[in-house]
């Protein structure tokens, strides 16, 4: 199971929709950075707040590459160094997806509820799952009481699949409305959207990859264990 090369076929389709969806990323984003804009991102993303009565959401900047990302424990919109002071579509477009995510937390977006909802699942399941299947596969020969392991890391990685689901919905929720506010802001002209949209559309796609990547890799788990039966 350490290094079953079966698990890499296994997940091979979501390992090269991620090589191609980065490559998408990187070169989107590069394009859409040569766009001029009359904002930066973090300007974008405060008039959009503001507009929507979120003056109470801070936004800061924060280090790393297309490190963005919102808190909603903090209500709190963190920009990268490539996002937060540039004046670019490719900016305004990360902002205004991550301030798209705040007014779903304002609104209780029901899928954003469940997703936050599910993150100390999620998070328990991805760091105890490999723990349990490890110890369940090595321990029940000897113990087979501990047999039970086996499941319960399967199931605990279900939960990972599950947050996965339902992140994609709240994802591409927030790039509809990102796309929808930069042209009803007029922050983005409309002949220039489209910069801005390949950088959402192929953002999404590492979404979908990383979702794929986890149902491929519960399957491996329930045919490592449970195929080979009779």
């Amino acid at each position: 199971m350490f290094f079953d090369p079966y698990y890499f076929l296994y997940i091979a389709p979501a390992l090269v929709l991620a090589f191609w969806a980065q490559m998408r990323v990187k070169s989107t984003f590069a394009a859409a950075q040569k766009v001029h804009t009359s904002l930066s991102g973090a300007a974008a993303a405060r008039h959009i707040l503001d507009s929507a009565g979120l003056q109470n959401v801070a936004i800061e900047q924060v280090a790393g590459h297309l490190s963005d990302h919102y808190d909603p424990r903090d209500k709190v919109l963190r920009l990268s160094q490539d996002v937060f002071g540039a004046r670019s579509a490719a900016a305004v477009g990360i902002a205004a997806h991550e301030a798209g995510h705040a007014l779903q937390d304002a609104q209780n977006y029901a899928p954003l509820v469940l997703r936050n909802g599910a993150v100390p699942a999620a998070t328990f399941g991805g760091n105890a799952s490999m723990i349990m299947l490890i110890a369940g596969m090595l321990l029940s020969p000897k113990i087979p009481a501990l047999g039970i392991l086996v499941p319960l890391g399967i199931a605990a990685f279900a939960c990972v699949v599950v947050f996965q689901l339902i992140n994609l919905p709240v994802e591409f929720n927030a790039s509809a409305r990102a796309k929808r506010l930069l042209v009803d802001h007029g922050i983005v002209a409309t002949d220039d959207m489209v910069y801005v949209n390949r950088v959402l559309n192929a953002a999404a796609w590492t979404y979908v990859a990383a979702t794929l990547q986890a149902v491929l890799t519960l399957l491996y788990y329930i045919m490592r264990f449970y195929g080979n039966r009779d």
